[in-house]
């Protein structure tokens, strides 16, 4: 639990709560490790209410049963309830409204805390209510100790490497981290690189490698096949191989004039993927890309 938030629990001076940022960083394990605290096991299920985006919770809900939990006092208790509305960015506009003056007639007896992805969906009047939050990706430091933890529990067979695969491919996502880990480990018994890659579907470092070679050094048509194959052969999506390619892009030593057009070509080709376009023409056009930029600078050269 965050230090702030520790010391509100012992002062028993909580606020009303908002928690916000990417999946898997632990916003909603959080306020439970603060609800655990707060209320001994036997009064937790009636001092606490917990909502999903699951549950229905449109404006008769927050005026229904979320009012009612709100208004009815703790007796012979002293403290407030808790009401915790996980992912609260998928609630209407209407249901925010309603939510904001539920929260200000029961601040006497009810803390809430809202849990989101994005803090721009949640409209600027509840923000001004709350305490925000802000809870960043994992950095790998945290990860990795933690991911040991699981492995040495589990027996779980890692090598170095594929402990690397597992933090880059979850980009600060405990939860995602720990399902690859738990998929790869039941499908090749042992966590290497190359298993992680596969496992997931994504393109391994060599792989992505050879397409970048073939794009800058071999004939149109040869480049096309070969990378249509290698598609194939891997089940490879294009969207993931271009998101590779963008890194080495940036590590390649192109001239800056040079790699800005290619740069600009390569978010076109993003754009129309996830628009639905052909994937054939698509990995044309960034073939196609690629070469006009070998030959550019071969000319500046």
């Amino acid at each position: 639990i965050p230090s702030p938030v520790q010391k509100f629990i012992s002062e028993d001076r909580l606020p009303h709560l908002l928690l916000y940022g990417p999946p898997g960083t632990g916003k909603t394990s959080t306020i439970l490790a603060c609800a655990r605290q707060l209320y001994k096991d036997r009064e937790f299920n009636s001092m606490v209410l917990e909502l999903n985006a699951s549950d229905d919770r449109g404006i008769d809900i927050v005026r229904g049963p979320i009012l009612s939990f709100a208004s009815t006092r703790t007796i012979f208790k002293k403290g407030f309830k808790l009401v915790i509305l996980d992912e609260a960015d998928a609630m209407t506009q209407d249901a925010q409204n309603a939510l904001r003056r539920v929260i200000e007639k029961f601040t006497e007896n009810t803390r809430f805390c809202l849990i989101c992805n994005y803090l721009s969906k949640i409209i600027p009047a509840l923000q001004s209510r709350c305490t925000r939050f802000r809870f960043g990706p994992l950095t790998p430091e945290l990860m990795v100790p933690r991911l040991q933890h699981v492995i040495e529990e589990e027996k779980v067979d890692v090598t170095e490497d594929g402990m690397k695969a597992l933090v880059t491919l979850s980009s600060g996502d405990m939860r995602r981290a720990l399902n690859i880990l738990q998929s790869t480990s039941m499908a090749f018994g042992t966590v290497t690189e190359e298993n992680v890659y596969t496992c997931t579907g994504h393109p391994l470092k060599c792989d992505i490698a050879n397409i970048l070679d073939w794009m800058l050094n071999q004939d149109f048509s040869t480049a096309y096949r070969k990378i249509a194959e290698l598609k194939t052969l891997k089940g490879l999506a294009l969207h993931d191989i271009l998101t590779e390619i963008h890194l080495l892009v940036h590590r390649v030593d192109f001239p800056p004039s040079i790699r800005i057009q290619l740069l600009s070509k390569m978010a076109d080709i993003e754009y129309r993927l996830a628009a639905g376009t052909s994937e054939k023409i698509q990995l044309s056009s960034l073939i196609a890309a690629f070469q006009v930029t070998r030959d550019l600078i071969v000319a500046e050269a």
